[in-house]
């Protein structure tokens, strides 16, 4: 039996997935930021020793999944799947990370919604009684994800005030269906659908990343039962500044008040780095920042019960030159300590 599948994509588990083992790896960006101290390993440049910065890039996502899985107390032998995604043309990272890795892959794209992307599958396939020990992960790189979908780094282009900078890191959660010592559970979740508001400025992704934040929260809290105010946190992935009071502002329009609890995973990363003006995006902003800090928190008990939402803006370089406006996605996970 598996679990029970509510309207506009809420899924309640029957069987509860817990979160055995985290690993992030971030850039020296990242390490100057005010959760530096929560994450594992910190490169000390972007290249990190390798010839290129896609080879870097892969590093971050290896070494993220290898602590995960020393973290969960388990080897490569014991998992049963990897699910992973960045947000390279082919998920070229994810791709080879999973052949030197040599395990069974399902390879994910979400843009950066990848991270809540791979733990939603995940969960439902150990639910479902496809798995034991699933690992997920999601990664991006400044220098390989900002020169693909918007200017040659070369040129030095500025950001517009809407910009925000790609988070440079990986993040890698091991779930499992033991329950073991792990003190956070995974209960619900909600598959988002494709919103789109009309944005066409890759420059401005937070706007058109956050109707679908908003389309996602409330279709969840709605099928729970639930407030905001019955989470101690509700987290989205990489809105930065702009896209966070936007969302507050859609949502508030809606009849739901989320400012008391919530938080943007791309403010916080780079929150007082006057450099970074408008926060974070990428697969890896949301990722090590689940890895590094939320889950310490939820077992630390300084959280009870969260809502983990990673928003992506599903857009190509092809489509961005062709003047297509840019849908963007949302997924929520439901954790709670246990």
């Amino acid at each position: 039996m598996g679990g029970k599948i509510l309207p506009e994509g809420t899924m309640i588990l029957e069987n509860p997935v817990y979160i055995r083992g985290k690993g992030s790896a971030v850039g020296q960006e990242e390490a100057k930021g005010p959760l530096s101290d929560y994450f594992d390993i910190k490169a000390d440049n972007a290249k990190w020793g390798e010839k290129s910065f896609e080879f870097a890039e892969k590093k971050f996502f290896m070494s993220a999944c290898k602590k995960a899985v020393e973290d969960a107390g388990l080897s490569l032998n014991d998992i049963d799947l990897l699910l992973g995604g960045d947000l390279l043309n082919q998920i070229i990272t994810a791709s080879y990370s999973a052949r030197d890795l040599g395990l069974p892959f399902l390879g994910l794209y979400g843009a950066c919604s990848g991270m809540a992307q791979a733990l939603a599958t995940g969960s439902m396939l150990i639910d479902g009684g496809f798995g034991n020990n699933i690992l997920c992960a999601a990664s991006s790189h400044y220098a390989t994800a900002e020169r693909q979908f918007r200017s040659p780094l070369e040129l030095g282009t500025p950001k517009p005030p809407t910009g925000q900078d790609t988070v440079t890191g990986a993040g890698a959660t091991v779930i499992s269906s033991e329950k073991g010592n792990n003190k956070v559970v995974i209960r619900a979740l909600t598959i988002g659908r494709c919103v789109d508001f009309g944005i066409t400025d890759a420059n401005n992704m937070g706007a058109a990343m956050a109707p679908s934040a908003v389309q996602s929260i409330l279709t969840h809290l709605q099928n729970r039962g639930k407030n905001p105010l019955d989470y101690d946190a509700v987290f989205t992935g990489d809105l930065g500044m702009f896209g966070s009071k936007l969302m507050i502002d859609l949502a508030q329009k809606c009849g739901v008040d989320l400012s008391e609890v919530h938080h943007d995973c791309g403010s916080m990363i780079y929150e007082g780095m006057k450099s970074k003006r408008c926060g974070a995006s990428g697969c890896g902003c949301c990722a090590v920042v689940l890895n590094g800090y939320i889950l310490r928190q939820l077992e630390q008990g300084n959280y009870r019960r969260i809502l983990f939402t990673a928003t992506g803006a599903m857009m190509s370089t092809t489509s961005v030159q062709q003047g297509e406006s840019i849908p963007g996605i949302a997924h929520v996970i439901e954790m709670e300590r246990v």
